[in-house]
Order: structure tokens, then sequence, then C-alpha cells
């Protein structure tokens, strides 16, 4: 499933392969796809202009044109980015790896005869123009332990809970979420504001280097514990049982012996 390194890889593929040029045509294939609430004219915002740079958010791609108008595109669980039918990753977990045109939701045809396309099979990715980035808590890549701090605050809430609330920090999903606290050896479900200074810091190491393993080695999920994730997983450093639980409504891996 999309999580950062995912999209900021489809970042790269459209840095690298949609800038400059010219919009000709925009394609809704699957009007539910078309998050329209701000009543924009999609078409009207992006035909006859050109993206100029493209940002990321968390797990949001914005794609900002010389009118003044941004694509926002959110993945969902099988999003993929395609530009010119050239993918930004090789395949993701929980899909198919087909790239049938019956699943395309979203395509923009450039002059020069090329085209960038959303591909999702299960339809809960979404796109949108100006999308509220405000919306989103601060990135995960530019996070500080002093905003980690604040993140979690004084909450009772889930330890995973808060590190997955998007309004709160952005980007961090649920494959990130359980790689950073398995090495971290905090348990998901420890009461947020139970942590002391010392163990924020090094939930911010562990968050970090997470975030650089994956985005080296091309995915979400493609971190040390995901082999592990399955009902008879036993943990990769301690050997113990794996322990499976829904947490902040996510299926969760954790370790009882080390994760505390």
């Amino acid at each position: 499933m999309p999580e950062l390194p995912e999209v900021e890889s489809y970042r790269l593929l459209a840095e690298g392969a949609a800038l400059g040029r010219r919009i000709s045509a925009v394609e809704v294939l699957d009007p539910r796809y078309l998050r329209s609430g701000n009543g924009i004219d999609v078409a009207g915002a992006l035909v006859g202009h050109a993206f100029l740079a493209a940002r990321r958010i968390g797990k949001l791609a914005l794609l900002d044109t010389d009118g003044g108008a941004t694509l926002g595109m959110h993945f969902g669980m099988t999003g993929t980015l395609l530009v010119d039918d050239r993918a930004g990753v090789d395949g993701l977990l929980y899909t198919a790896h087909d790239r049938s045109p019956v699943h395309e939701r979203f395509v923009l045809r450039f002059a020069d005869g090329g085209r960038l396309a959303m591909h999702d099979p299960r339809r809960f990715g979404r796109v949108e123009v100006d999308p509220d980035e405000s919306r989103l808590g601060v990135d995960l890549l530019e996070v500080t332990p002093r905003q980690l701090g604040e993140v979690l605050g004084s909450s009772r809430a889930p330890l995973k809970a808060r590190l997955l609330d998007q309004s709160l920090l952005a980007g961090t999903g649920n494959l990130i979420a359980d790689e950073a606290l398995w090495r971290a050896g905090l348990d998901p479900a420890r009461q947020a504001g139970s942590l002391r200074p010392a163990e924020i810091r090094r939930l911010h190491r562990h968050l970090a280097a997470t975030i650089d393993l994956l985005l080296s080695r091309g995915g979400s999920h493609l971190g040390d514990l995901l082999p592990a994730r399955r009902p008879d997983g036993r943990c990769p450093r301690d050997g113990a049982a794996l322990e499976r639980r829904t947490v902040g409504g996510r299926t969760t891996f954790s370790c009882p012996l080390h994760q505390h």
C-alpha cells in the first residue's frame, strides 16, 4: 500500500517526467475518484497549463501549475502514479500488479502526446484541485524531537494511533509505524502521553532511521519486521512469538518481549 516512500517515489517520477509539459485534456474516468467539494472545474483549472513543481506532504502528492492551481493526489491502498505508462514503484502489497486500463481513474493528456494517470484497482484514492494542505500535520521527514513530543502530548490514546493521525504527523502509515515502534522497543498500545523525554528522542531517531531505510530499499513493505507480520510470526530480533492486535483501528504486530 502506498505510504511515504511510495509517494516520494511518485513525486520524483512527476518531477523528472511531468514538469513543463502542457496539459491538453483531463479525463475523469471514475467520477467518484474526484473530490470536488471546493467547486473547482478541474479541466478549467488544468487544461492549457503546465506543472512547475512536484511536492509531497505526508502521503499527499502535490503538483503546482503555472496557472496557480495545485493538483493533489492521494493514493489510498492501491493507487499508482503513471507518467507515460511508467510507474513510480514496481509493485504494491495487497493489490494486483497488472496495469489494466480498466483500473485507471484519472488521466491527464499532455500536448506532446504523453499522459499522466492514476491507476487504482480498489478506488480508495482520490484527486483534488487545491486541496487544503493545512489539514495535514508536520511531515514525517521534517519532524523534530520537540514536534514529535507535541504530537504525543499528554494523550491517553494508543501511541500508534497518534503516529497514524495525519492531522498531527503526516506520512506515517501502518507498516512504517509497526517497523519504527518495533525498532524503538515501544508498545504500540501504550498511552502516547506516557513516553518519557528519552523515549521520545529514541522514537524520533528510529522513525527517521526507518524512513531512510525504506526509502533506500524502495518501499514501505521492505522493512525487517514485515516478513514476520503473520499469525505465526516470530520477532526477528529475539525470536519471541509476535502479538497480533488491533491498535488505533489497524492490524498491528509487535513483540511482547522487547516492546514496552
